[in-house]
């Protein structure tokens, strides 16, 4: 059966999301931060009249680069729903919408950490280039859940 990914860039590497739990992408704005919170969780955002809180998905991975958002302008936000919560991802770039078949998608090597197997569900293989597949909601665990899910206004 075939899947349909939307595929992003995190300093010019390559991940997916299943299509189903990404609600939308939109620019970048400008974000309210908020005091006393986890480090990657940037700070809050009106989208469309739902104050929505961002995560930098840089500083989430821990991975070098741009976790200062100095390049604003090509960045954008992957939005998806955790538990009827809106919450918003700083990513570098949207590119394309692949489909993928199951024969494409192989499990993460044994070889990755459990922490990080919890939210990378595959490896897909499309041409020459492997693309991380993730479940961001998977990405937190129960306690910064529950710290973000509670962010209120």
């Amino acid at each position: 059966m075939d899947k349909q990914y939307v595929t992003f860039k995190l300093n010019n590497k390559e991940y997916g999301i299943d299509i189903k739990n990404v609600r939308e992408i939109t620019n970048f704005t400008e974000f309210t931060e908020i005091p006393n919170t986890l480090d990657f969780i940037a700070g809050l955002i009106n989208i469309r009249g739902t104050v929505t809180p961002i995560i930098d998905l840089k500083k989430r991975f821990n991975l070098d680069g741009d976790s200062k958002l100095e390049d604003k302008k090509e960045k954008r936000i992957i939005i998806i729903n955790i538990r009827d919560k809106q919450v918003g991802f700083i990513i570098d770039d949207a590119s394309s919408v692949i489909t993928l078949s199951e024969n494409q998608v192989d499990k993460p090597p044994a070889i990755i950490s459990k922490v990080i197997k919890d939210f990378i569900v595959g490896v897909g293989k499309l041409e020459d280039e492997l693309i991380l597949i993730l479940d961001l909601e998977r990405t937190f665990d129960i306690t910064e859940k529950e710290e973000l899910l509670k962010i209120e206004v």
